[in-house]
């Protein structure tokens, strides 16, 4: 009996990563095609001449080198400034004392509940005001402030279990609290920052209302914008379509497989007490 359960027990994850990965496959096949292959046979028929020169003709003829550098940096950028922010957030939230460390947690958790379509013309106006539309600037912040939330709760778990025992002896060896914060606090919390790292990137990296509304200028576009410069009014290079959204899915899925047992080891981490 145990081996029949094992049996079924793999035969249906094995499906279930079939079903993850063949649309990756499909991808890959649809990016090959040209029009008259993709709406003149079967979907899911293989390309009878693979069309490679998709790639080059998104990467050249479509600027796609200029908004994969964009979506490189701005998520970077926006990466480290929201887990800088969150993890000092976090730290004087659970490891200092202060009247209104409470009020300020229920503050940055009321962040959860605000809809992203809802705040898109309150920021719109704000950042027209101070000069910041269609300059990259403000999706950084946009994206600081719309993950920190998330970031604080993923954060919270793993700092209210660190021994006060290494406070104590960082601050007996002439610790301040800055240097406390940076050289003992934050490597410790390396797991859990992993994780957020991955979370935040896949936001970051597939977010599209933001930029659609704040950048106009080809030369701040991320990929996920730069997809549109294929669709035309009276013909769409379907192919190239798929060439791109094949080369922005890759950074995601390396990232993934690479820190995919960080990730678990992140969540995991401040379920346990020690």
């Amino acid at each position: 009996m145990r081996k029949l359960y094992y049996f079924l027990l793999y035969l249906f994850l094995a499906l279930v990563a079939i079903f993850q990965i063949y649309p990756l496959v499909w991808l890959l096949k649809f990016s090959l095609k040209d029009n008259t292959e993709i709406f003149g046979k079967s979907p899911f028929a293989l390309p009878e001449s693979p069309k490679w020169e998709n790639y080059l003709k998104v990467w050249t003829d479509g600027n796609i080198g200029v908004y994969f550098f964009n979506s490189v940096w701005i998520t970077v950028a926006s990466i480290a400034l929201t887990i800088l922010l969150a993890s000092m957030a976090t730290f004087a939230i659970t490891r200092m004392k202060w009247r209104l460390n409470k009020f300020v947690l229920g503050l940055i958790m009321v962040g959860l509940m605000i809809p992203v379509h809802s705040a898109l013309i309150p920021l719109f106006k704000m950042f027209l005001e101070v000069s910041l539309v269609d300059n990259p600037i403000s999706i950084v912040l946009t994206y600081t402030a719309y993950n920190l939330p998330i970031t604080v709760m993923i954060l919270l778990g793993f700092y209210y279990t660190l021994p006060r025992e290494i406070e104590e002896a960082a601050i007996m060896d002439g610790c301040s609290i800055n240097r406390m914060f940076f050289t003992v606090i934050l490597p410790l919390t390396t797991p859990v920052i992993s994780t957020t790292v991955i979370i935040n990137m896949i936001f970051n990296w597939n977010e599209f209302v933001f930029v659609n509304t704040f950048i106009s200028s080809d030369k701040y576009k991320t990929l996920t914008v730069g997809i549109n410069n294929f669709v035309g009014q009276y013909m769409t290079d379907w192919g190239a379509i798929g060439a791109t959204l094949m080369i922005s899915v890759i950074p995601i899925l390396v990232a993934f497989i690479f820190f995919s047992n960080k990730i678990i080891d992140g969540i995991s981490a401040g379920a346990l007490k020690g």
